[in-house]
């Protein structure tokens, strides 16, 4: 057995050389491209840290954002014309490769909200990781960002690792991704969105049963990150800095996937 500073340099090259998550994509490739996916379940799950959260910036961007012009109330005069709109982040990943979406995104540990499935709030420190899921069970593709971000935010590059790798016909999303950006995005594509509408305070017209059905396979990706966190070590994170977790937890990714490639072969 090697020494616990051996390991731990080995495991550092790991993670620096996206070992884990090179394997994890041949084997999606070799053992899932050659078939049609029929539902591509995404959702993110909460990952906690094991180290200092990132602080916020107060009152700046991380990045320094030039001032708009100033610009007169009411309609503009007649041969005056108002600067474009600047395009929010998901319209600019719709043009943008989905690592050039991913850079944009922040990664450190930090401090995220989400609802459970009660509609309580729950808050935690550490990351957040996304990930594609397809029938039975079956892990496309992940990512990890810091726990803040919306899961919106990473909706487009994630759906674009996936359909690097497979050809899949509808995508399963709840309400945290109810974007008319994204969904358009997917039917650009030529793939079917199916998301739950988020009210925003008004009435939602339900799902007509044939399409509620086909959501209902959503659970898949649910099922998926209990199973990653109760079997493959996603409750055990005792590493550091987002190379090495996201390392570790593709490392759980590769043994579930394989695990299920097992179960679907057997």
């Amino acid at each position: 057995m090697p020494s616990e500073a051996t390991f731990s340099r080995a495991f550092a090259e790991f993670a620096a050389s996206k070992l884990p998550q090179r394997v994890h994509e041949a084997l999606v490739r070799e053992h899932v491209s050659p078939h049609v996916v029929h539902h591509v379940s995404r959702d993110s799950t909460e990952i906690d840290g094991r180290e200092k959260a990132a602080a916020k910036l107060k009152g700046k961007a991380a990045e320094p954002v030039p001032a708009a012009p100033e610009r007169k109330r009411g309609r503009p005069k007649k041969g005056d014309e108002r600067p474009p709109k600047e395009p929010t982040r998901l319209e600019r990943q719709v043009e943008q490769t989905w690592q050039e979406a991913m850079e944009e995104l922040p990664k450190q540990c930090d401090w995220g909200t989400k609802k459970d499935s009660n509609g309580k709030k729950h808050t935690w420190k550490g990351f957040k990781l996304h990930r594609d899921v397809a029938d039975h069970g079956i892990p496309l593709s992940a990512v990890l960002t810091a726990a803040s971000p919306h899961d919106s935010q990473v909706a487009i590059p994630l759906a674009k690792m996936t359909a690097e790798r497979v050809i899949h016909l509808y995508e399963l999303m709840d309400s945290a991704y109810d974007a008319k950006v994204i969904a358009d995005f997917c039917r650009s594509a030529g793939r079917v969105p199916i998301i739950e509408r988020n009210s925003r305070g008004h009435e939602v017209v339900p799902m007509d049963p044939a399409t509620a059905r086909r959501y209902g396979e959503r659970t898949t990706v649910e099922r998926a990150n209990s199973a990653l966190k109760d079997d493959f070590g996603g409750r055990m994170v005792r590493v550091r800095g987002h190379a090495k977790v996201f390392a570790h937890l593709m490392f759980g990714i590769l043994a579930l996937t394989a695990d299920r490639l097992l179960h679907l072969a057997a």
